[in-house]
């Protein structure tokens, strides 16, 4: 999306025109003032790489279309690289679909300071609060003065059997001894791959849960599994919500829908999960 060429450059700016002269249109269906919040404030939003197949003008648009406020971009939609230049144009579509960028991720994190330096200052300049990774071990002295120096969190993602944050444990032994802003993207499809329930991960790794990319898959501790429309499968939605609600869970954190399968075409699937959330949401508020 952010190539050096002239004419592709151009063309960014036009359709980013064209979106921010059509905010008004069917196409945005923003919320109005009167009226009610269908996911009572939670930062539910979109992680793009459920949209991988799009650039990311088509990206913003289809969050947009879901009425959704938040989004989460991986590095196709919005690269850690990017000019300064480049994060204000992004963020201008962005805002004109009125979407905030609450993470970014999953990046990964060294030993070299600097290098991390660079992912930090590129998150504040781009209105980041949360940032996915998935850091080395001997990285963690680097992210305690980066975190305290950005007032930026780090979240880590557990990815599934084999990874080295897999299981709640993993994720539990690297954090202990840190800042309190580095944390957890408590990814539920994953966990369930892994053979872990996810609603468990939420409210034993508690205040430290600052993001979480809500996932179902189709088979538990299978790491074959695939995705599914959330609560079709192994994720307890309701259950998933109640523990958010019940660890406090910042309302500036993240909550992605992250949809892996059927890639071509995930809206309507997306869509689906969306309405599994909803519901969700309004019976763990009577609970």
């Amino acid at each position: 999306m952010f190539s050096s060429d002239k004419l592709e450059r151009r063309h960014f700016i036009a359709a980013s025109s064209a979106l921010i002269a059509s905010a008004k249109t069917n196409l945005s269906a923003p919320l109005k003032a009167a009226e009610k919040d269908p996911y009572d404030g939670w930062p539910v939003g979109v992680q793009s790489y459920s949209l991988r197949q799009f650039n990311t003008l088509e990206a913003i648009r289809h969050i947009q279309g879901m009425g959704l406020h938040f989004a989460e971009f991986y590095s196709k939609h919005l690269s850690v690289e990017a000019s300064a230049e480049q994060i204000a144009e992004t963020s201008k579509l962005c805002a004109s679909a009125k979407i905030k960028l609450n993470a970014h991720g999953v990046n990964r994190f060294t030993k070299n300071h600097a290098a991390n330096r660079k992912i930090f200052a590129f998150a504040k300049r781009a209105g980041i609060k949360n940032i996915t990774a998935d850091p080395d071990p001997d990285s963690f002295d680097s992210l305690d003065k980066l975190v305290a120096e950005f007032g930026i969190r780090v979240c880590i993602h557990n990815h599934g059997p084999k990874h080295r944050y897999n299981t709640i444990a993993d994720v539990q032994n690297a954090v202990a001894k840190h800042h309190k802003w580095i944390g957890a993207c408590v990814d539920t499809g994953h966990f369930i791959r892994g053979g872990t329930d996810p609603v468990k991960a939420v409210r034993d790794l508690g205040p430290r849960v600052f993001a979480v990319h809500i996932k179902d898959d189709k088979f538990k501790g299978d790491p074959r599994s695939h995705n599914v429309v959330i609560g079709q499968a192994n994720l307890d939605v309701v259950g998933l919500f109640k523990a958010l609600k019940a660890i406090d869970f910042p309302r500036d954190g993240s909550l992605s829908l992250e949809y892996e399968s059927n890639p071509q075409n995930p809206i309507d699937d997306m869509k689906q999960c969306l309405e599994v959330a909803r519901a969700a949401i309004a019976k763990a508020a009577k609970a």
